[in-house]
């Protein structure tokens, strides 16, 4: 046969549940349709999609001219569109019903809108576990792409790696395809000849080969400088005739390729991710330590033979590095078992949907894409949950108080909930509140992040210079600063951030309050702490639509000495939609430095929540209010993020032996 290579092309679209409109509307200008725009000019280059289906929505629903091109495209069989789970979960962290469930209602959706079965599947951030093969191979899955990397961790040659193989779990096949870095890498970002070169060097003249390419279709517009160059410098059209061109690259579909070609014969692929996943999964020490390890490798030029080995950790491992990402992980297992257990006429499309949503993997994991640290994510899942959670209250009413372990820890959680609000309290140690709900304005005002250094922290000390780049950066290699930071910047937390946290000043340190012999009263859904050494009590209950908090101690010292540190999560961060109010008057926002005195009442309003929250007090005290940022990194850079007001109540004005405080939640209208 003449000397050819077969080119498979794909992207992957997605944008996390939640994203801004602001946001969506200028990837879909910068990037979604100028991409398809200018595919469908070249009708005999066949390419392969995935579209989130949260994202596939918005599409159908705000952009009907590039979806009638794209059905257009998938009718002549350019385009072959793939599947995954709808809301673009990681699939084997969530329930193996959801799996299916997911997987199938994206595909459904693909068929009803486009008319075409999906026969090929995306994974969510590339991550594999064997556990997945079931729930796919049972949607009608029959292929899926992984990294090449994934094939090296389990020791296949290098060499073998240009065409499918086949797994299998208890007899349920599944074939893999392995993405290759190669062109990962170069694609969009070397200049379009010199990347056709690199795929016809690959042609062989005794087989069909194939070279893999799938990966994200922002790299095509999004990613910093890769608008201009792609589109504005003409690198996509330049490429697609450049493959058009040549007499040894032919592309095709997905679909075509496994249809006649057979498999290079089995495989069983490790638990893992893409690398850099792998490294961002482990916490920051060890996350030292493995970079360590990569440029000992480097140096003694043994990367190249050794990286499959230096594997890092695994997705999973977010929820070990990350309270907050634990926690909401656990709630949403929580809440997959409640719909379940309902029968088949009360799992609605609407209470499927909400569940599919707090299930999107953005918000529970942080590399250089990844969401934890950005509020509106997090927000976005918890809005999901409390909907679907306060439906199933009213028609599957829990018990007012419940007692166990949520989040793994070995020390249960105590859960307090009326209908109208619920409050989530470490049942050891601060004995704070982690979660506290309003349904009515499905918001959790505890949804806050705790700071902890990254390994990543000392670029931000180090700042170093980085000359200009003559062609196009790869984010992964850029070190940029959205926001100016110093080392003031980089302050971490010794204790989770909640609500309800207490301490005590001795000898001028701040020293955190631990209660023990800890206990549930059942009789009126109120919960009693008792801090044997301190020798403080503090009672935490519920009232229709606050939360009350009181704290009792027989020592006058004790009152001048307290603390109580409140983390108040306020949608509008430190924007002009978020104001104190105190005593008919505004002293600032939410982003400002404020110290009040002599406060009994204090209004936190809030428009982007459509609400707000007052805090009172049964004595004057003096209340700071400071913004608590955290340090992250994203694609644009080093930044800032707002993600809590924290409010500390000091200076109690009178000896007294009980303080009551309360915090109620209320919609503006």
């Amino acid at each position: 046969m003449p000397k050819k290579i077969a080119f498979l092309m794909g992207v992957h679209a997605h944008q996390p549940v939640g994203n801004f409109p602001s946001v969506l509307a200028d990837a879909h200008q910068r990037c979604y349709g100028p991409f398809l725009r200018l595919m469908a000019r070249f009708p005999e280059f066949p390419f392969a999609l995935h579209v989130s289906g949260w994202l596939l929505d918005q599409w159908l629903d705000h952009d009907p001219e590039d979806m009638e091109l794209l059905k257009i495209m998938v009718q002549r069989g350019q385009a072959e569109l793939f599947t995954a789970g709808y809301a673009e979960p990681v699939l084997a962290a969530i329930p193996e019903a959801d799996r299916r469930g997911q997987v199938q209602f994206l595909s459904q959706r693909i068929h009803d809108c486009f008319g075409v079965k999906p026969g090929g599947s995306w994974l969510t951030e590339r991550v594999w576990e064997s556990s997945v093969v079931s729930a796919l191979h049972q949607s009608g899955v029959r292929y899926v792409t992984v990294d090449d990397y994934h094939f090296l961790c389990a020791g296949v040659p290098a060499e073998r790696l240009n065409g499918y193989f086949t797994t299998e779990e208890g007899g349920e096949r599944l074939d893999i395809f392995p993405i290759a870095e190669g062109l990962r890498y170069r694609i969009p970002f070397t200049q379009a000849n010199e990347v056709v070169s690199y795929l016809e060097s690959m042609a062989r003249d005794d087989r069909m080969e194939a070279a893999i390419y799938f990966d994200d279709i922002e790299k095509f517009g999004i990613w910093p400088e890769t608008y201009e160059w792609v589109y504005e410098k003409g690198w996509l059209e330049q490429f697609i005739q450049g493959i058009l061109n040549s007499p040894f690259i032919e592309p095709m579909t997905y679909a075509r390729y496994h249809a006649q070609n057979a498999t290079r014969g089995p495989v069983y692929l490790p638990t893992t991710s893409y690398i850099e996943m792998n490294e961002w999964t482990l916490p920051a020490q060890a996350g030292e330590h493995y970079a360590h390890l990569v440029e000992r490798a480097r140096n003694e030029q043994t990367y190249g033979q050794d990286r499959p080995f230096l594997r890092g950790g695994i997705w999973r491992n977010f929820m070990m590095r990350y309270p907050e990402a634990n926690h909401l992980h656990k709630r949403m297992l929580g809440l997959s078992a409640r719909f379940h257990a309902l029968p088949a006429l009360q799992q609605t499309a609407e209470r499927r949907r909400l569940l599919y949503e707090t299930q999107a993997n953005d918000a529970y994991w942080h590399g250089l894409f990844g969401g934890l640290y950005l509020p509106h994510l997090r927000r976005a899942l918890y809005h999901a949950l409390l909907q679907l959670e306060a439906d199933l209250d009213r028609h599957h009413p829990r018990p007012a108080l419940a007692r166990y372990d949520l989040d793994l820890d070995g020390h249960e959680e105590i859960v307090l909930q009326n209908g109208q609000i619920q409050a989530i309290i470490a049942g050891n140690g601060p004995a704070h509140v982690l979660e506290l709900d309003v349904y009515e304005l499905a918001h959790n005002f505890a949804d806050t992040l705790t700071r902890q250094r990254e390994h990543y922290h000392a670029k931000v000390l180090t700042q170093p210079d980085v000359p200009p780049s003559t062609g196009l950066s790869n984010p992964h290699d850029m070190v940029q600063f959205k926001h100016p930071l110093c080392a003031g910047d980089l302050v971490f937390d010794s204790t989770r951030r909640a609500l309800f946290t207490d301490y005590a000043r001795r000898d001028g340190e701040r020293c955190l309050l631990e209660y023990d012999e800890i206990r549930a009263d059942e009789t009126d859904s109120g919960v009693k702490f008792l801090g044997r050494a301190q020798g403080a009590r503090k009672e935490i209950s519920l009232l229709t639509q606050a939360l009350l908090v009181r704290y009792e101690h027989p020592d006058p010292v004790f009152w001048s000495t307290l603390e109580i540190e409140l983390n108040l999560v306020m949608p509008s961060c430190d924007g002009p939609a978020g104001r104190f109010e105190f005593n008919g008057e505004i002293p600032g926002g939410f982003g400002q430095d404020i110290e009040l005195n002599g406060v009994t009442q204090l209004v936190l309003r809030d428009e982007v929540l459509g609400g707000g929250v007052t805090v009172g007090c049964n004595m004057p005290c003096r209340v700071t209010s400071r913004p608590c940022h955290s340090v992250s990194q994203s694609e644009a850079g080093f930044e800032k993020i707002m993600q809590a007001v924290t409010l500390i109540f000091t200076d109690f004005s009178a000896p007294v032996q009980n303080l009551l405080m309360t915090l109620t939640a209320w919609p503006t209208s």
